[in-house]
């Protein structure tokens, strides 16, 4: 079996990669939910939508997120109502929501509506988000007037565009939660343990965030294996340099590996950096060098089996 810590569209693309390479049914896919929001009422988990979408084949792969032919007559109406839209809500997309939202209610949990979710997509590795806890990501800023502000993660990333300068990073909720049904036990049993290229600070940092799960990973430190989302001094895509700066952690596979070192054994950087792997390995991390821009599913698939031989 083989564990992936997933978040966001990289991960989502790195996945999808995976799933040619190994057995759906062999894939235990942990996933970020410190993303997740209530608009318009309704509960959205967005990295775990990003990675149905992109794995059922039916994510919009100009915009990064969504769904293909998505159109927005909905959350336009709403405008009417002065809800607030600046999170643009798809109208496919919302029938998921819909969806979460009355299952939720009814009493179901988010593990088991994912399941249900992911099953309707005819998906067959297993999608687990990371906690059925609410553990949301806050960020506090520097608004205009010059003053500390805390923000929602999504009011930060999609509303004020990743603009306003970082000062601190928060998981509220993370300290009393619990991981979800089966989440320590897939880090445990796993053949490897692959941490997707995903932002370390707001999608791998929530799921470490989870009481327990860090101490799991150090103890299978020798299986877990990280791909490194930062290429040439920048993330691949997204503001990961935006939130790395300000926290103190350098933007570069270096940095990277730092912050991982005390739970993961190996990373994998791009063929670009490979001058970085005798300082990685320096700290006690294997260093692979390889290409990791996932510009198209073959080189997905090749990423993913270059991944599995090197933690063989």
């Amino acid at each position: 079996m083989i564990t992936a810590l997933a978040g966001g569209v990289g991960a989502a693309r790195f996945l999808s990669g995976l799933t040619q390479v190994v057995a759906p049914n062999r894939i235990m896919a942990i996933v970020n939910t410190g993303d997740d929001e209530t608009f318009l009422g309704l509960h959205v988990s967005p990295d775990i939508d990003s990675i149905i979408y992109t794995l059922a084949g039916a994510s919009d792969v100009e915009q990064g997120w969504g769904l293909a032919g998505e159109t927005y007559r909905t959350i336009e109406a709403a405008s009417r109502f002065g809800e607030p839209t600046w999170f643009r809500l798809g109208d496919l997309d919302i029938a998921t929501h819909l969806f979460r939202t009355r299952r939720l209610h009814e009493g179901a949990t988010l593990t088991e509506v994912t399941r249900e979710i992911s099953a309707s997509w005819g998906l067959h590795l297993t999608i687990l988000p990371m906690s059925n806890d609410p553990v949301r990501t806050r960020i506090t800023i520097v608004n205009a007037n010059a003053q500390r502000e805390t923000l929602a993660m999504q009011e930060w990333f999609v509303r004020e565009r990743c603009q306003p300068p970082v000062e601190a990073v928060d998981f509220s909720g993370a300290t009393t939660s619990r991981a979800a049904p089966g989440v320590l036990d897939a880090i445990e049993h796993a053949d490897a343990v692959i941490v997707c290229p995903s932002n370390p600070v707001i999608s791998i940092g929530p799921i470490l965030s989870v009481p327990h799960i860090v101490e799991q990973l150090t103890q299978r430190r020798d299986s877990v294996i990280a791909i490194c989302p930062i290429v040439g001094g920048a993330p691949v895509k997204g503001p990961a340099d935006r939130l790395m700066t300000p926290l103190g952690i350098e933007v570069s596979p270096l940095g990277v590996a730092r912050q991982y070192e005390s739970w993961c054994s190996t990373l994998v950087i791009d063929e670009v950096d490979a001058h970085y792997a005798p300082q990685i390995e320096a700290l006690g991390v294997r260093a692979i060098v390889t290409d990791t821009m996932m510009r198209s599913p073959e080189v997905a698939a090749s990423l993913a089996s270059a991944v599995l031989t090197a933690v063989a």
